[in-house]
């Protein structure tokens, strides 16, 4: 079928029931769904909102991306193809990690599976993928080698590879974003949440560079293909990937502020545990403590104490004892 101009009308309007990308979201959806009934039938909660954001945002722009009008004019349009890849590539996965489905899975599962899933994460492999500086030259070349190599117009052509381009920006997206927002611990002890939230800020100014070299390179991406669709109506090819190149860049830029954001309500969610259980230390202790000596009385006379000439925090080589002496000097 001939297509025909893409209007705002139409942009909103046109949908495709795209196989791989109905099923690719029922896969995710259903195992999200049976974690989050799993956990309830334990009698634990599951935030709503971390569902909600799953999917919403994760689940729903894979729909947006695969299922409407960007799918629909992909082979026809650069700007809809370019479009499409960066939410695959880079709000998709923020989406699916704000539903935090790792800490889901190790809740859901039982005890052996949990088990094998944090030694799957725990290993050299996973490691080595999801290291800051790695995963984020992994976003970096996915974008660059999918546009100045023949990955792109092959995709194009061949519907099967198309597919698995889809599932490589997915997966490169996620190496990054998952670590940074999970629950479980997969990024290195140094990567502080306020280490994270630099790792972020400088992610995004390299997010940045693929919409760049597209919108001022003087050579047609996959000029062949989109040359040879004979359209009638629409930009020219270098609009078209100018076009295509400008959008890359703004939805980048604009990803990196909720992103921002969702890393230091993650840190201040931490900071609230860390308290609650110095609180509990500190209360552990303080139980342990001798009970104060009664008073002499003439009818009682003053049971005879330890004479103590330092306070216990001054002495005390725990976490509490420590806290106490920092809060002190720090006055």
């Amino acid at each position: 079928m001939a297509l025909t101009n893409l209007t705002p009308a139409r942009a909103f309007g046109t949908w495709q029931a795209d196989p791989f990308g109905l099923a690719l979201i029922i896969v995710l959806g259903g195992l999200y769904a049976w974690g989050v009934l799993r956990v309830t039938r334990k009698g634990e909660r599951w935030p709503v909102a971390r569902t909600l954001a799953f999917v919403t945002v994760g689940l729903g722009t894979i729909a947006v991306a695969t299922l409407s009008s960007l799918a629909v004019y992909d082979r026809v349009l650069f700007w809809p193809a370019a479009v499409q890849n960066i939410l695959l590539d880079l709000i998709a996965p923020l989406g699916l990690a704000l539903g935090d489905p790792l800490a889901l899975a190790r809740r859901a599962l039982p005890a052996r599976g949990a088990e094998r899933l944090g030694r799957a994460m725990r290993g050299p492999v996973v490691r080595v993928l999801t290291f800051p500086l790695v995963s984020t030259l992994l976003v970096l070349t996915t974008e660059l080698c999918i546009y100045f190599t023949p990955y792109f117009e092959a995709a194009l052509r061949n519907e099967s590879v198309h597919r698995l381009m889809y599932l490589h920006l997915l997966a490169a997206g996620s190496l990054f974003v998952l670590p940074m927002l999970s629950r479980e611990e997969l990024l290195p002890a140094w990567c502080s949440h306020p280490v994270r939230a630099l790792l972020v800020f400088l992610d995004g100014l390299v997010d940045a560079l693929p919409g760049i070299v597209v919108m001022t390179s003087g050579t047609l991406i996959a000029g062949g293909w989109y040359g040879s669709q004979q359209r009638g109506w629409g930009p020219s090819p270098e609009r078209d990937q100018a076009l295509g190149g400008g959008l890359m860049l703004t939805i980048a830029e604009l990803v990196g502020m909720p992103f921002l954001i969702a890393v230091f309500v993650e840190w201040r969610r931490a900071e609230r545990v860390r308290t609650a259980e110095l609180d509990r230390q500190l209360d552990e202790e303080l139980a342990t403590l001798p009970a104060p000596a009664t008073p002499a009385t003439p009818e009682a006379p003053a049971a005879s104490a330890p004479e103590l000439t330092r306070p216990w925090w001054e002495t005390d080589q725990g976490v509490v004892g420590e806290r106490y002496r920092q809060s002190r000097d720090s006055r």
